[in-house]
């Protein structure tokens, strides 16, 4: 049986040992950069121009979702 308090791992932005306080990062300076990144968009999935856009056909992409206030 392995003990999971033993594990190291490391910052993904410098790779310096991960940081209780900021885990996974080593310190509050690294998940901000993280956060930079996402907030710029640099970790986006690639897609296709068009491919997360309603069909053209779909009158009411909402038909089958059920609100609260529709009671």
């Amino acid at each position: 049986m392995s003990d999971k308090t033993n594990l190291r791992t490391e910052c993904p932005i410098c790779a310096k040992p991960s940081g209780a306080a900021a885990k996974p990062f080593c310190s509050t300076r690294c998940a901000d950069i993280d956060l930079g990144r996402w907030l710029k968009g640099n970790y986006a999935i690639p897609g296709q121009d068009g491919e997360a856009t309603i069909p053209a056909n779909d009158s009411n992409p909402d038909a089958d979702i059920t609100f609260r206030d529709d009671d």
